[in-house]
């Protein structure tokens, strides 16, 4: 086997399903990749991939091959931060992007202890409720409310059970009253996201096995959900947000919740990488951080 960046270039390829695709994460020329490709299987002396025009998918030896040497990958990149780090390797930069309600309001403080923790960390912090293409765009991590949907990312769960929940201003409950089920937000203003031109006004609930949707109006929509949270503080509505970014509020007896016994969507919180080679020292401790933070959060 010539060397490691063949093997980089094999599970690129499988993580993609595409050359190109591999060679431009890898910061290769197609030609180099391919080349890398080729020399691996004349080494192994097996065909890793079936081609056709439009893809490739691994072969048997390919599935056997690959679940090795992502595990020889991540054992020597782990080896190598530890020896650059001379330490426990808490230190560089890391450029997070994450919603804006959350990192506003939930997020910032553990970060600000975080660093208090690990002055070798620098910050960059882009919060923006737009998802970011961590594969285009400078971005180490991403923190996403809701599972991603399958691909070659890795997605580290942070906080797996974390419900939707309806919450209004005590002013608003008291003017326009308290709804005692879903099917009465018919007659409320509801507050709605919008996310890529998508209006979020169709509101998933359960309880004692019945699921129900609803689909929600009100005079007021917003793709920043910091505005959403703002409207519902000053009594305009009733919004349905996730419980992380509103705890605080819920505790505060700034927001109350509505219709408790029903459950909301479950929108889990995970932090997610491009691939696994930037599960840096760095990285690992501030995961291993923000599940405890969760933890505590949710137990509150």
């Amino acid at each position: 086997m010539r060397s490691v960046q063949d093997l980089e270039i094999f599970v690129a390829t499988a993580d993609h399903g595409s050359l190109s695709a591999a060679a431009r994460q890898l910061a290769l020329s197609p030609a180099v990749a391919s080349a890398g490709l080729k020399r691996l299987e004349a080494d192994l002396g097996a065909a890793l991939f079936v081609r056709t025009t439009r893809s490739m998918r691994l072969t048997l030896a390919g599935e056997r091959l690959l679940g090795r040497s992502k595990a020889l990958l991540d054992g020597l990149r782990e080896a190598e931060d530890e020896l650059r780090a001379g330490g426990d390797g808490v230190e560089g930069q890391l450029h997070i992007s994450m919603p804006s309600d959350l990192g506003r309001h939930v997020a910032l403080p553990w970060l600000n202890e975080f660093q208090a923790r690990h002055p070798g960390v620098r910050l960059r912090l882009q919060l923006t409720d737009r998802v970011a293409d961590i594969y285009r765009e400078p971005v180490d991590i991403g923190l996403r409310l809701g599972k991603p949907p399958g691909s070659s990312m890795v997605a580290l769960p942070l906080l797996e059970d974390n419900r939707r929940v309806l919450c209004a201003a005590p002013a608003y409950l008291a003017r326009r009253g308290v709804p005692a089920s879903p099917y009465e937000l018919a007659g409320h203003n509801c507050l709605c996201f919008m996310l890529d031109e998508t209006v979020n006004d169709r509101w998933r609930f359960s309880k004692d096995g019945e699921d129900i949707e609803v689909t929600v109006q009100g005079d007021r929509v917003a793709d920043d959900s910091e505005i959403v949270r703002r409207w519902a503080l000053e009594g305009l509505g009733i919004c349905y947000r996730s419980r992380i970014d509103v705890q605080a509020d819920l505790a505060a007896g700034r927001l109350r919740q509505v219709c408790p016994d029903w459950q909301g969507s479950n929108v889990p919180l995970y932090m997610v990488l491009a691939n696994r080679r930037q599960v840096s020292p760095a990285v690992r401790v501030l995961r291993e951080f923000l599940v405890a933070r969760c933890r505590a959060l949710a137990e509150n």
